[in-house]
């Protein structure tokens, strides 16, 4: 019997939504999952280490430059989008974050890039101190005082009020503003040692499974619901809406562009290490 393929993803509800037909073996010809759920700040590490048992991980797009030698990016099964970027949020509205505190769930993150591009283009000599805390201890670490603002994702686009919190600014609204581009999130990548022909397979899986979803998307309900960590099925089908879209079927051309745009800014800033012109090429 073939060996499963050993993948990690989150247990957000647009990973599983995603993934759904394909884990349970709904997808034809397609190479049967090992399927291990992570947070991404686990996926990024473990794609980092060089020495990851896993062949496919979903990760960010901003560790892509420390990876890219081990790892390939599949045109498909990520998250981009418009209208679905990370929110700086803090108690009180309008404050200045120069010389201030803010909480971040990762320096691994898209959101991370995208906050520090933001920054520096409208705070004027850069916020005081950037501290790294667990997603989930971010907007009451900011609602109790102990940091001057935080920066959150996914959800929390739709649950912060619920904290007495304000938006002080949209990362993906700036960016969409700065480039006309969409904002990428989450990438899905493949070991390059399974070979082009086996990435390419895994990209027709991907593909078919999010195309799969979308047909029927009663079918990855209860997937989505046993993993979505209590969250409200309202907030878990916005969540859907926001982040599987035509850029999980296919990157395409302005995906691609996104991608490259946001890490080579991010590589002028001292972010990241500088692509090579052919870092994205698949297989």
């Amino acid at each position: 019997m073939t060996p499963k393929l050993k993948i990690a993803y989150s247990p957000c509800p647009n990973d599983t939504f995603v993934f759904d037909a394909w884990a349970h073996g709904r997808v034809p010809g397609a190479p049967r999952l090992d399927v291990t759920f992570a947070d991404i700040d686990l996926t990024n590490g473990w794609a980092e280490s060089g020495d990851s048992a896993y062949d496919v991980l979903k990760v960010s797009y901003a560790v892509l430059p420390w990876i890219l030698d081990e790892y390939a990016l599949l045109p498909c099964g990520g998250a981009l989008g418009r209208g679905c970027g990370p929110l700086v949020l803090t108690r009180e509205p309008g404050v200045d974050l120069a010389g201030k505190t803010v909480a971040v769930p990762s320096e691994r993150s898209t959101a991370y890039l995208l906050f520090r591009l933001w920054a520096a283009d409208l705070v004027p000599g850069g916020v005081g101190n950037v501290v790294v805390m667990p997603f989930h201890e971010i907007m009451p670490a900011v609602r109790d005082g102990k940091v001057d603002a935080g920066l959150v994702i996914h959800e929390a686009r739709f649950t912060y009020q619920n904290y007495g919190l304000h938006a002080l600014a949209d990362m993906g609204a700036h960016w969409e503003d700065t480039t006309g581009l969409p904002i990428p999130l989450g990438a899905i990548v493949a070991r390059r040692s399974l070979g082009p022909d086996a990435l390419l397979r895994l990209a027709e899986a991907a593909r078919a499974s999010v195309r799969m979803a979308w047909d029927d998307p009663s079918a990855s309900r209860p997937y989505v619901r046993e993993h979505a960590q209590e969250m409200d099925p309202k907030v878990a089908d916005q969540h859907i809406g926001l982040y599987v879209n035509e850029f999980t079927a296919d990157l395409g051309e302005a995906g691609y562009a996104a991608v490259r745009g946001l890490l080579t800014r991010a590589a002028a800033e001292g972010l990241v290490p500088p692509l090579g012109p052919d870092a994205l090429a698949f297989p």
